[in-house]
């Protein structure tokens, strides 16, 4: 099962990485020390002679983060208010309303209202913004100070003023413990197969899977379809426990390699496992990563489910965090993962950064070839590449551009406040009119999505003293620019149509109806029940035949 010329060689390089350590730790001690007293003493002049005053908090903020941003964007320093931030990221656990939020000029606005909590209950909306906190407005607020306006111990009450569509809504919420339940949905798909989604690896995520995985059985789920797509990761020790729920005890699950010999570990099942023999489907996308990859990869490797759905992202870095002083932290990448088979699920090599600090991939150069159990090929070069690929059109880069602004939510919100209702969840489409429609928002309506282009001549038109002499030209580019970049999102209509009726049925129906959807319409789903269904056909991919 595994790559036995790695294997060979792995003792030289671990031994050889030892000694170096050794040796850097001395040589470095004196090198660090003197660097870090020239910023201290840098430091002091400037605080005393500068003419204007200095934050030092913020000067050192800074100085972190453009440390730090040159080694890997997982390594980062979190302040005592990210501290907590995080924490509430793992525990999952936190006194608030029920929403996910985004911070802007005008104040948060509201990205989505969790089912039953107290936002839902006094009626508030995704695409409401939150202006005013008692008598503190929060236009122009800086992002930190946002971020408490909505916290405070459960049974805190706040008065605060809503923006609704031009309309000023004043309500009173009340915070409460809120728990986000890492398996937001789980269902029978048909009378004998079942499915789980799992969101994020918090620490509730293995007892929450083993929880549905009883009822769904209890039920008569006879197969399994095990959603990890868009799942970005989080617990190591969850994810082993999930494998461990499909793999036996003592099987490998995952290895870890770093340059601290004491965190170079192999990780074993070391519980009795809930199920060896049902049928198990996991379906994974490209933003499916970290301990997403490490269950994917150990299931494959052990031929135990078929993986479908599209190429995993690729991140096999191991995080820690240490504490600092005065209450922060440092997350800091330590080793790397690999597969049971000996992949390492690592994309981009941070590594070794072009002169112009583009990172290379490691699928870009030569990849190697590794064995599952049966004897089937998988190959390393960062991810988990699916046994039977089930996807979109590839994403342009326009497409891209597309996703990182707030154009496709400010479009479901207008969508929303003009449709009253819709079908139900099973029967909603999104259709090719409504397609034509968000390309004509995109036209008329959105300020949010710019393509590198556009914002290159809007940066370019904006420099120039009398701009009224080119004031046609102008508008006329600028609407060719437009035109092209819709032209190029419709390559990825596919795409970009399943996630805006993902969008819109959240509206309408929670979450819950976006799932409720995909059990009877989702194509990477359909597939999955499909072979399940065809035992036949699952025996074969997992034999390789």
């Amino acid at each position: 099962m595994h790559n036995h010329k790695i294997k060979k060689y792995g003792l030289v390089i671990l031994l050889t990485g030892t000694i170096f350590f050794s040796f850097s730790f001395k040589s470095n001690f004196f090198e660090v020390a003197k660097q870090l007293e020239i910023y201290t003493t840098l430091f002091k002049e400037l605080n005393l002679y500068y003419v204007n005053e200095i934050n030092p908090a913020e000067f050192t903020n800074k100085a972190i983060k453009n440390t730090l941003e040159n080694l890997d964007p997982y390594t980062n320093y979190y302040d005592e208010q990210q501290v907590e931030e995080a924490r509430i990221r793992r525990e999952g656990e936190y006194a608030g309303i029920g929403v996910s939020v985004n911070y802007g000029d005008k104040g948060i606005t509201l990205i989505e209202v969790y089912k039953g909590f107290e936002a839902d209950k006094k009626g508030l909306k995704a695409g409401d913004i939150i202006i005013k906190v008692g008598n503190q407005s929060l236009e122009n607020m800086e992002r930190e100070q946002l971020s408490e306006m909505l916290k405070g111990a459960p049974n805190s009450s706040l008065n605060i003023e809503v923006l609704r569509q031009g309309e000023i809504k004043k309500i009173t919420v009340v915070t409460e413990k809120i728990t986000v339940n890492p398996v937001p949905f789980f269902d029978l798909i048909d009378d004998e197969t079942g499915y789980i989604i799992l969101s994020r690896f918090s620490d509730k995520a293995s007892s929450e899977v083993k929880k549905a995985f009883k009822d769904l059985k209890a039920r008569g789920m006879k197969n399994l379809v095990f959603d990890l797509r868009s799942n970005p990761g989080g617990s190591l020790g969850e994810a082993i426990n999930i494998s461990n729920f499909f793999l036996p005890k003592g099987s490998t699950i995952v290895s870890t390699r770093a340059k601290v010999k004491k965190w170079s570990n192999t990780y074993r099942a070391s519980n009795k496992p809930l199920d060896l023999e049902m049928p198990v489907t996991v379906l994974l996308n490209g933003t499916s990563a970290s301990a997403s990859e490490v269950v994917a990869g150990a299931l494959q490797d052990y031929d135990r489910a078929v993986i479908l759905g599209e190429r995993s992202f690729g991140k096999g870095l191991v995080q820690r965090y240490r504490q600092l002083s005065y209450g922060t932290q440092l997350k800091v990448t330590i080793a790397k993962y690999y597969t049971p088979s000996g992949r390492c699920i690592q994309e981009l090599d941070y590594a070794n950064r072009d002169k112009n600090g583009e990172v290379p991939k490691f699928s870009d150069g030569t990849v190697t070839s590794f064995k599952t159990k049966n004897g089937r090929v998988v190959y390393d070069g960062g991810g988990v590449q699916p046994d039977v690929f089930v996807g979109f059109s590839k994403r342009n880069e326009t497409t891209e551009k597309l996703l990182q602004s707030q154009a496709i939510f400010n479009f479901t919100t207008d969508y929303f406040y003009k449709n009253p209702s819709v079908k139900s969840p099973t029967d909603f489409s999104f259709s090719s009119t409504d397609f034509k429609n968000f390309q004509n928002y995109i036209l008329q309506s959105d300020s949010t999505f710019k393509t590198k282009q556009e914002q290159l001549f809007l940066d370019a038109y904006q420099s120039i003293e009398n701009d009224k002499i080119i004031l046609k030209e102008y508008q006329q580019i600028l609407k060719k620019l437009s035109q092209e970049k819709v032209s190029e999102i419709s390559k990825n209509k596919d795409f970009i149509s399943d996630l805006i009726k993902d969008e819109i049925l959240k509206r309408y129906y929670y979450n819950e109806g976006a799932y409720q959807h995909k059990l009877k319409n989702d194509k990477v789903v359909l597939e999955a029940v499909k072979i399940l269904k065809n035992k036949n056909q699952y025996a074969k991919i997992l034999k390789g035949a």
